[in-house]
Parts: structure tokens; C-alpha cells; sequence
């Protein structure tokens, strides 16, 4: 793939254009100026989440549960990446595996639900 204004300047200008490209719903341009910013930063959980997020909202399904298994592998209480992971398996039919991941998110957020006991 070429290069374009995408990937130039700092990451903060990158980030800014990735976040303003994600909110007018263009995914994969999003997703194409943070895959730079997370190889430049891997330890990051914020692009990696949204580069998930991106690879979601486009259907890139199986791309989308690989950033967020990362991100899960670094910070494993990050509940929305656990409540993504969740939905993101559901999207692909995988409900027991998904299940896990909802009730983990849910226990780490407190929002167990009406009658669910508590963890």
C-alpha cells in the first residue's frame, strides 16, 4: 500500500486523524493510520483498542479478536476490551467462548444484571 497524508507527522497528529476518521465512521482509513501508531507503540492500549474498535465496525472480524487479545494479554482488566471480545466472538458465532468474556466484563465492571449473584 503506498504512503499518503495518512501516515505523516506526529503521532499525536496521527492519533487525531485516526480518532476524526473512526468518529466519521471511515474504519479502515481509522484503522490504516493506527496500525502504524501501534507498531510504532505496541505497549499502548488506547490505538490498539480503537484499531480494534476499527477492524469491528468494518467486519474484519478475526483482526478485530487479534488486537484485542493483545490488548487483554497486556491489561487483562481492561473490561471494554473484554465486553468487545465478547461481542466480537458472538459475531462469529463462537457464543460459549463469548459468554466467558461478557460475564468477565461484567463482573469487572459490576453490572452483573438483575438476579445475578455477585462473583
Amino acid at each position: 500500500m503506498e504512503e499518503s497524508y495518512y501516515e505523516f507527522g506526529t503521532p499525536a497528529e496521527r492519533w487525531d486523524r485516526a480518532r476524526m476518521f473512526f468518529e466519521a465512521k471511515e474504519y479502515m482509513t481509522a484503522a490504516r493510520i493506527l496500525r502504524g501508531l501501534v507498531e510504532e507503540a505496541p505497549g499502548q492500549v488506547a490505538p490498539r483498542l480503537l484499531l480494534a474498535r476499527a477492524y469491528y465496525h468494518s467486519a474484519r472480524l478475526a483482526k478485530a479478536e487479534q488486537e484485542l487479545r493483545e490488548v487483554l494479554e497486556r491489561d487483562p482488566v481492561e473490561d471494554y476490551a473484554r465486553l468487545m471480545l465478547g461481542r466480537t466472538l458472538e459475531r462469529q458465532g463462537r457464543h460459549a467462548e463469548a459468554a466467558t468474556h461478557l460475564r468477565l466484563a461484567a463482573a469487572l465492571t459490576g453490572d452483573l444484571g438483575p438476579g445475578q449473584p455477585a462473583p
